[in-house]
């Protein structure tokens, strides 16, 4: 949109919340959704405003695109990831899960299951399921045919249905679960963390290659346990989710904060944070564990 810079960036962030919730679920990564944005302004900018009928579907077009192409481009290099990868988690407010679908797009359960969707399915899904874009608009986005956006709606739909995990949805009553599980860990009591954990917990840790984590998934309630048992008591805790960003560990905060929607577990030094840990909790009962470690990741996540 050609004219005064002042005027052209205004208009641009006047959309910007919508095109990063888009963003973010597309690519599972707020450095990769700031990067597309960047370029989003930047064809913003030089395009003529006679083009433009609707800067929102303009802009929501041209992101989407940049993320298929973005993801295309990921795929090797997330092929290629030292250990398990994990979203990019952001700091949310607490009441961020007052809208139980947005809420639940922008969980870490959900945005693990995304990735397993091909580029195109991914982009359907995310503007139909979180955003509620006429499925003609998403055509439109895509550049394919209505009918085919359905088809892809639907494939898509069954495949996140069928991969989805069923979690507790009252934030209240994860928060409660939360809570306990840092108790138990904290105080290094074993029945209390048994008690707190599914018998088929999984623990997932992503360290990049640049953390000391786990390199592989930890199954069952007893592995788990054991684990977190490990580190067990504050200071312990404080000290392993310092020491996986691979620094000395002095001067550790560790504390709940909400993250993705979702109450976690966040580690602080200096101001810094070093470790985020996400729980999916079902039945008041912790099933799984997604620790990110990796500190690529972690600017966007902060301690209370």
């Amino acid at each position: 949109m050609k004219g005064d810079e002042t005027s052209v960036a205004k208009g641009f962030e006047e959309h910007r919340p919508l095109l990063f919730s888009i963003a973010y679920r597309m690519l599972g990564s707020a450095t990769d959704a700031e990067d597309v944005l960047q370029e989003a302004y930047l064809r913003w900018r030089e395009a003529s405003t006679g083009e433009i009928r609707s800067p929102q579907a303009y802009l929501s077009t041209v992101v989407t695109r940049l993320c298929i192409d973005h993801l295309r481009r990921l795929k090797a290099r997330r092929e290629d990831y030292t250990g398990p990868w994990l979203p990019e988690p952001i700091a949310t407010e607490a009441d961020a899960a007052g809208d139980a679908e947005l809420a639940e797009s922008l969980s870490m359960a959900m945005l693990v299951v995304l990735e397993t969707l091909s580029p195109l399915e991914r982009a359907v899904f995310v503007l139909r399921e979180a955003f509620g874009f006429p499925y003609a608009e998403i055509a439109g986005m895509v550049d394919r045919s209505e009918a085919a956006v359905r088809q892809l709606a639907r494939r898509a739909r069954e495949h996140v249905r069928a991969r989805r995990p069923r979690f507790e949805a009252d934030p209240e009553a994860r928060l409660r679960a939360t809570e306990r599980f840092l108790e138990a860990v904290a105080g290094g009591d074993l029945e209390a963390l048994m008690e707190v954990l599914a018998p088929d917990v999984v623990l997932i840790a992503d360290g990049g290659g640049k953390a000391r984590a786990p390199r592989r998934p930890l199954y069952g309630a007893g592995k788990v346990a054991r684990f977190l048992r490990s580190i067990s008591t504050r200071e312990k805790m404080a000290l392993f989710l310092r020491s996986v960003s691979g620094e000395p560990a002095s001067g550790v905060e560790v504390g709940i904060a909400w993250i993705n929607g979702a109450p976690g577990v966040v580690a602080t030094s200096g101001g810094r944070t070093v470790s985020a840990v996400v729980l999916d909790v079902s039945g008041g009962r912790i099933r799984t564990i997604h620790l990110v470690a990796n500190p690529d990741k972690l600017a966007r996540v902060r301690g209370t």
